[in-house]
């Protein structure tokens, strides 16, 4: 899971568009689906995520372009969601308000992601039986990135949000050694 820093500004366009969700003018997975494909065609070309983002190109130039890129694929509402975040100069705040909207649909809809590392892969059963575990004891439906990662020895490396469980036999280790000491 990667992190990105959410601003204040990112949070707040984010909400705008959870109010779209709930007055039913496009459902909350077409909102998300309509904004992570503009944040992939923004991606794959530089030049067109520069221009949107540069100041000394016009917003009209930009509303140009917008409408061209994005009319085939794009709902008509993101496109004019796209265009109020070019007139306030705020597009540069897109990748953070992308993820602040996951984040908000997550709350809505009870979910916590996790991360869990692992010194060899873990099967089927094995990866069910953690994820049971974890959404007995958070409350929560569980969406887990599974990782692997032969330094930790054994055992595993559970990260929720900014908690870090560390059942590892590399921190056991470390942890006697400190104790020995």
């Amino acid at each position: 899971m990667k992190s990105i820093q959410i601003s204040l500004t990112a949070k707040n366009y984010a909400d705008a568009l959870v109010k779209i969700g709930q007055d039913n003018v496009l459902s909350y997975s077409d909102i998300l689906y309509n904004l992570e494909s503009v944040k992939e065609i923004c991606e794959s070309s530089n030049e067109l995520d520069n221009v949107l983002k540069n100041p000394a190109v016009s917003d009209d130039v930009k509303y140009s372009i917008v409408d061209e890129v994005f009319k085939k694929d794009i709902n008509e509402k993101i496109i004019d969601f796209i265009k109020v975040l070019i007139e306030k100069k705020r597009f540069n705040e897109f990748n953070g308000i992308v993820e602040a909207y996951r984040d908000e649909l997550d709350i809505i809809n009870n979910i916590q992601r996790v991360s869990v590392t692992s010194a060899v892969p873990l099967n089927d059963d094995m990866k069910q039986r953690i994820t049971d575990k974890l959404q007995k004891r958070l409350q929560k439906n569980i969406l887990a990135d599974w990782q692997i990662d032969n330094e930790i020895i054994g055992g595993l490396v559970i990260k929720i949000n900014d908690d870090v469980i560390d059942s590892s036999l590399k921190n056991k280790l470390e942890n006697l050694s400190k104790n020995l000491i």
